[in-house]
């Protein structure tokens, strides 16, 4: 089963994928995570990448879908994958379409894990990180047991520059401007559910379970 997750951030989109791989035994693909590896073992993709990276720059689209295409058609992926991060604009979806189709395959289902802003806000805006080890924190869901230090290795915790409310507000604007044409371009193909993503995180499992059930 081939499937897109799409979710502004913060939507709680790495928890369901992992839900997701381990039930279908099939790979949760983060474009993060290849991007990084593509790099790390430095093809010739992985290093046109990086030089775009090191200045700052937004990997152009032909990069991007070369990436993917070449993680894709790994063995692993023969049964299907979960895409998260991929497409992020109507050409990459387009260009998914296509690199599917020459290899006779096609996508299942698009989930489209929709959460409000105020509720993004709250949950990011509390995460805390440990400077030392790297363990996650949530002030309201699973906070310290000492303020400010980490329960494991006793690290200073602080707040990532993303996580704070203004720059998570502008990193909501830019996914709705880009995911918009993407939402509605699979919704003419009829392939897209919206899940409520506000909920406990195994509602939003079982939304996802049927969702997938459907399309079996």
């Amino acid at each position: 089963m081939i499937i897109v997750l799409l979710g502004p951030p913060g939507a709680g989109k790495g928890t369901q994928a992992s839900k997701i791989s381990e039930t279908l035994s099939i790979p949760h693909i983060a474009t993060g995570d290849i991007f990084r590896e593509a790099v790390k073992k430095g093809t010739e993709l992985g290093r046109k990448a990086k030089e775009y990276m090191e200045r700052g720059e937004l990997v152009p689209d032909e990069i991007v879908n070369g990436i993917v295409k070449e993680r894709i058609s790994e063995p692993d992926c023969s049964n299907g994958f979960i895409l998260d991060g991929y497409p992020r604009t109507l050409n990459q979806a387009k260009a998914l379409d296509e690199m599917l189709a020459e290899m006779n395959r096609k996508i299942d289902i698009v989930l489209n894990i929709s959460v409000s802003e105020d509720n993004v806000v709250k949950r990011l805006s509390n995460r805390r990180v440990c400077k030392r080890c790297g363990a996650i924190y949530h002030l309201i869901t699973n906070p310290p047991k000492r303020e400010g230090m980490c329960d494991k290795c006793g690290g200073e915790l602080y707040q990532r520059e993303d996580d704070r409310e203004e720059v998570i507000r502008n990193r909501l604007s830019v996914y709705r401007k880009q995911t918009e044409p993407i939402i509605k371009y699979y919704e003419e193909k009829a392939l897209l559910i919206d899940i409520d993503g506000n909920r406990e995180i195994e509602e939003v499992w079982d939304q996802i379970k049927r969702a997938i059930e459907g399309r079996r």
